[in-house]
Protein backbone atom coordinates (compact mmCIF):
# COMPACT_ATOMS: atom_id res chain seq x y z
CA UNK A 1 0.00 0.00 0.00
CA UNK A 2 1.31 3.34 -1.26
CA UNK A 3 0.17 6.14 0.83
CA UNK A 4 -0.35 9.24 -1.06
CA UNK A 5 2.34 12.15 -1.82
CA UNK A 6 1.22 15.23 0.31
CA UNK A 7 3.23 18.36 0.88
CA UNK A 8 3.83 19.68 4.28
CA UNK A 9 3.40 22.96 6.11
CA UNK A 10 5.26 24.35 8.79
CA UNK A 11 4.32 26.79 11.14
CA UNK A 12 5.66 28.28 14.48
CA UNK A 13 3.93 30.19 17.14
CA UNK A 14 5.96 31.01 20.82
CA UNK A 15 7.59 27.77 21.11
CA UNK A 16 5.65 25.63 19.38
CA UNK A 17 5.50 24.18 16.01
CA UNK A 18 2.68 22.47 13.75
CA UNK A 19 3.59 20.04 10.36
CA UNK A 20 0.48 20.28 8.54
CA UNK A 21 -0.62 17.32 5.76
CA UNK A 22 -3.54 17.98 3.64
CA UNK A 23 -5.09 15.06 1.10
CA UNK A 24 -7.97 15.04 -0.31
CA UNK A 25 -10.88 13.45 1.58
CA UNK A 26 -14.44 13.91 3.70
CA UNK A 27 -13.42 16.75 5.88
CA UNK A 28 -11.82 15.01 9.07
CA UNK A 29 -9.51 17.29 10.68
CA UNK A 30 -6.82 15.24 13.22
CA UNK A 31 -4.19 16.79 15.43
CA UNK A 32 -1.56 14.53 16.98
CA UNK A 33 -3.59 12.08 15.25
CA UNK A 34 -6.59 12.78 17.55
CA UNK A 35 -9.78 14.06 16.03
CA UNK A 36 -10.35 18.02 16.94
CA UNK A 37 -13.60 17.17 18.22
CA UNK A 38 -12.17 15.14 21.16
CA UNK A 39 -9.71 18.04 22.09
CA UNK A 40 -11.37 19.32 25.41
CA UNK A 41 -10.82 22.80 25.85
CA UNK A 42 -13.26 24.78 23.42
CA UNK A 43 -11.25 27.68 23.07
CA UNK A 44 -8.48 25.88 21.89
CA UNK A 45 -10.90 24.08 19.30
CA UNK A 46 -12.22 27.71 18.04
CA UNK A 47 -9.00 28.70 17.39
CA UNK A 48 -7.68 25.64 15.04
CA UNK A 49 -11.00 25.66 13.03
CA UNK A 50 -10.97 29.14 12.78
CA UNK A 51 -9.57 28.82 9.25
CA UNK A 52 -11.67 26.55 8.00
CA UNK A 53 -14.77 28.04 9.09
CA UNK A 54 -13.71 30.67 6.74
CA UNK A 55 -13.66 28.25 3.51
CA UNK A 56 -16.99 26.79 3.65
CA UNK A 57 -18.26 23.88 1.51
CA UNK A 58 -14.95 23.34 0.70
CA UNK A 59 -13.72 21.96 4.23
CA UNK A 60 -15.49 18.87 3.17
CA UNK A 61 -13.64 18.65 0.45
CA UNK A 62 -10.05 17.86 2.26
CA UNK A 63 -8.84 15.94 4.93
CA UNK A 64 -5.93 17.57 7.83
CA UNK A 65 -3.72 15.92 10.06
CA UNK A 66 -1.72 18.11 12.34
CA UNK A 67 1.35 17.21 13.90
CA UNK A 68 2.51 19.86 16.98
CA UNK A 69 4.66 19.94 19.61
CA UNK A 70 6.06 21.97 22.01
CA UNK A 71 4.73 25.46 23.97
CA UNK A 72 1.52 25.45 25.48
CA UNK A 73 -1.56 24.34 24.54
CA UNK A 74 -2.70 28.19 23.14
CA UNK A 75 0.69 28.10 21.57
CA UNK A 76 0.06 24.63 19.94
CA UNK A 77 -3.35 25.83 18.56
CA UNK A 78 -2.34 29.17 17.31
CA UNK A 79 0.49 27.06 15.44
CA UNK A 80 -2.10 24.81 14.18
CA UNK A 81 -4.28 27.21 12.73
CA UNK A 82 -0.98 29.04 10.86
CA UNK A 83 -0.15 26.22 9.84
CA UNK A 84 -3.72 24.66 8.42
CA UNK A 85 -4.11 28.11 6.63
CA UNK A 86 -0.84 27.75 4.93
CA UNK A 87 -1.45 24.19 3.50
CA UNK A 88 -5.07 25.66 2.34
CA UNK A 89 -3.79 28.71 0.45
CA UNK A 90 -0.35 26.49 -0.90
CA UNK A 91 1.62 28.96 0.53
CA UNK A 92 5.33 27.83 0.79
CA UNK A 93 8.38 29.67 1.95
CA UNK A 94 10.22 29.64 -1.63
CA UNK A 95 7.24 30.96 -3.46
CA UNK A 96 6.50 27.97 -6.02
CA UNK A 97 3.73 26.40 -6.79
CA UNK A 98 2.65 23.09 -4.76
CA UNK A 99 2.79 20.28 -6.98
CA UNK A 100 -0.43 18.00 -5.87
CA UNK A 101 -2.51 20.55 -4.34
CA UNK A 102 -5.97 19.48 -3.41
CA UNK A 103 -7.60 22.56 -4.16
CA UNK A 104 -7.29 24.71 -7.49
CA UNK A 105 -5.14 27.72 -7.94
CA UNK A 106 -8.06 29.81 -8.56
CA UNK A 107 -9.85 28.42 -5.26
CA UNK A 108 -6.77 29.21 -3.30
CA UNK A 109 -6.20 32.58 -4.22
CA UNK A 110 -9.95 33.51 -3.52
CA UNK A 111 -9.56 31.88 -0.37
CA UNK A 112 -6.03 33.73 0.96
CA UNK A 113 -8.07 37.18 -0.04
CA UNK A 114 -10.87 36.21 2.00
CA UNK A 115 -8.20 34.82 5.34
CA UNK A 116 -6.51 38.03 5.09
CA UNK A 117 -9.35 40.03 4.93
CA UNK A 118 -10.49 38.11 8.45
CA UNK A 119 -6.72 37.99 10.16
CA UNK A 120 -3.58 38.62 8.55
CA UNK A 121 -1.83 36.95 10.91
CA UNK A 122 -3.25 33.60 10.01
CA UNK A 123 -0.99 33.43 6.71
CA UNK A 124 2.15 35.51 8.45
CA UNK A 125 2.01 33.97 11.61
CA UNK A 126 2.82 36.13 14.93
CA UNK A 127 6.20 36.54 15.57
CA UNK A 128 5.55 38.22 19.20
CA UNK A 129 7.45 36.00 22.34
CA UNK A 130 7.90 36.67 26.00
CA UNK A 131 10.44 38.57 26.74
CA UNK A 132 13.50 36.64 28.20
CA UNK A 133 14.78 37.25 31.94
CA UNK A 134 18.46 39.00 32.08
CA UNK A 135 20.94 37.84 33.72
CA UNK A 136 21.88 39.20 36.98
CA UNK A 137 18.34 40.92 37.32
CA UNK A 138 14.88 39.65 38.91
CA UNK A 139 12.63 39.56 35.57
CA UNK A 140 12.55 40.58 32.06
CA UNK A 141 12.16 44.67 32.66
CA UNK A 142 12.36 44.74 36.80
CA UNK A 143 15.23 45.87 38.24
CA UNK A 144 16.98 45.99 41.81
CA UNK A 145 15.79 48.42 44.07
CA UNK A 146 18.47 51.25 44.68
CA UNK A 147 18.77 52.81 48.47
CA UNK A 148 21.26 56.13 48.49
CA UNK A 149 20.33 57.03 52.18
Amino acid sequence: MTTPKTEIYFATRKRASAHVYITKGQGKVRINNVPVEMIPQETVREVILGPLEITGDLRDKIDISVRVRGGGFMGQASAAATGITRALIGWTKSKKEPKEHPLPKSTREDLRKRITDFDKYLVSGDARQKEPKKFGGPGARRRKQKSYR
